[in-house]
């Protein structure tokens, strides 16, 4: 056979570098296992180190080791330079009135949040105020005459009101003594009474020296302008004679009943020129006085929570001044500034004393807990049928700076429930009341009036029919309790010049 003749290769000495490097093994081109196909293009994406021959591992030899590149050190000259920051864009740079125009917008918006905080505080406390008139039920007047534990009181401010209107409601021709020169010139007057309630003083207007010819009421409880008309229509009903026999000036028989309009109204809170009556009868929208207008603008017992704010009080000046013709007359009944400051004062001075004096330890009896934090007291006066009280802290010298804004709590029995009332400085009301043209012409204390008028041929004898003082023997019907609260209060008017 051929292949007989053939010498078979002979194994050879190994030989390290003849040896040729294996052959890398290509991967298998069959489907994988999530089933698609190995494709060449895989293949060509592989890195070039794939295709060089692996080197084989050479004999160790130092001396042909380099040396190793030392690290430069941050320090060192030979870093690069620091890369150089790219300056922001036109569009990227905010200029200095911009950046301030931002800082305005946002202080803007604080206070504008603020405001509507505060607002929405004073809208809870006219709310609270509001209800708190609407919820006093009307138990009529034989159960304030009889019943009532402050049925003096209740008398007493009734004829220093009755006192106020007789006085200062007629313009001179109507004066007191003019009818008896007959100067009367027959003119009736034009009233607005603001803060009108229950319509409680549309008696008082009845008997006025002067006749009445339009009252117009103006109160926001809802509640109370709709126990005022129906009062007023009672009024009606009986013929326009008020209450039968307590007669006015000079005892004369009551006139026909005026006409009347009542209306729910802020007027310390907005501008009262859109009610149509007031309107037509006149409003200056400036200080400049006119022949227009109502002859005598009444506020009992409700100015002092205008002083909340001066934006309230200057809005309910406007409101007045606005109202009233040339030589019309404000009046009103205000609390007693002089009062409150003087007891101010007296429960600091307490206060100071008891902080200079040592510390008093109190005795706490066995099984007891000592009271760690107590309420900080306040200023707080008062008797068994009126209290006033102060949340928080008072001026020590009793001057109210700024004068708006001092709130207090203010409790009578059977008549008010701890509504939220504010101080009127009085020296500061009478110098703005002067911005708006009305210049004053009288103030005095509760006190004062009953010590002036209680002599007076006309409101002596209405003091004994309004129950003040006892028809028999000219005793006052006033107990010392309800006089202490009566001299919580003064009486004013002012004429606009």
């Amino acid at each position: 056979m051929a292949g007989d003749n053939d010498f078979e290769d002979q194994p050879q000495a190994f030989d390290a570098k003849r040896l040729e490097p294996a052959r890398k093994r290509h991967r298998s081109e069959s489907p994988s296992r999530n089933g698609s196909p190995s494709s060449s293009s895989h293949r060509a994406k592989k890195s070039n180190r794939d295709d060089v021959p692996d080197e084989l591992p050479q004999p160790y030899d130092a001396k042909t080791l380099a040396a190793a590149k030392r690290r430069t050190s941050p320090s060192g000259g030979d870093r690069e330079p620091p890369r150089k920051l790219k300056r922001p864009g036109q569009r990227a740079r905010i200029s200095e009135a911009e950046r301030e125009h931002i800082r305005q917008r946002a202080l803007e918006r604080e206070r504008e949040l603020a405001r509507e905080a505060e607002e929405a505080r004073r809208g809870a406390i006219n709310d609270v105020v509001r209800a708190h008139y609407n919820a006093v039920p009307e138990r009529g007047r034989d159960w304030r005459k009889t019943d009532s534990r402050i049925k003096g009181l209740r008398s007493f401010n009734n004829w220093v009101k009755s006192c106020i209107i007789q006085k200062f409601s007629p313009d001179e021709d109507h004066a007191p003594g003019a009818r008896e020169y007959g100067i009367s010139s027959g003119a009736e007057l034009l009233v607005l009474d603001i803060g009108c309630g229950k319509g409680g003083d549309l008696g008082k207007w009845q008997q006025a020296p002067q006749t009445v010819q339009l009252y117009v009421g103006l109160d926001p409880a809802e509640i109370s302008i709709e126990q005022a008309k129906e009062r007023y229509r009672s009024m009606s009903h009986r013929g326009g004679g008020g209450r039968g026999g307590r007669g006015g000036f000079n005892r004369r028989p009551p006139p026909r009943l005026f006409e009347s309009r009542f209306h729910v109204k802020d007027c310390y809170g907005e501008s009262i020129e859109d009610i149509d009556v007031v309107r037509q009868v006149g409003f200056a929208q400036s200080n400049i006085s006119s022949s227009r207008g109502f002859d005598v603008v009444s506020m009992m017992f409700c100015m002092h929570y205008a002083f909340e704010t001066e934006a309230k009080a200057r809005q309910m000046l406007k409101n007045v001044a606005g109202a009233l013709k040339k030589g019309g007359r404000f009046i009103g009944t205000i609390p007693n500034s002089d009062v409150i400051s003087e007891q101010v004062r007296a429960f600091n001075a307490k206060m100071e004393a008891k902080a200079k004096a040592p510390p008093v330890e109190v005795e706490v009896e066995e099984g007891e807990e000592r009271e760690e934090g107590e309420a900080e007291e306040t200023a707080e006066w008062g008797n068994g049928i009126y209290r006033v009280r102060f949340p928080g802290k008072t001026p020590e010298d009793g001057i109210f700076r700024p004068p708006f804004g001092w709130k207090y709590n203010f409790f009578l029995h059977e008549a008010v429930e701890e509504v939220p009332e504010y101080v009127v400085p009085w020296e500061a009301f009478r110098a703005l009341a002067e911005d708006y043209n009305l210049e004053l012409q009288y103030h005095k204390t509760f006190t004062d009036i009953w010590e002036t008028e209680k002599d007076d041929e006309t409101l002596g004898p209405l003091s004994e029919r309004m129950g003040v003082r006892s028809r028999h023997d000219g005793s006052l019907l006033v107990t010392p309790e309800e006089m202490e609260a009566a001299s919580f209060y003064v009486g004013f008017c002012f004429y606009k010049v």
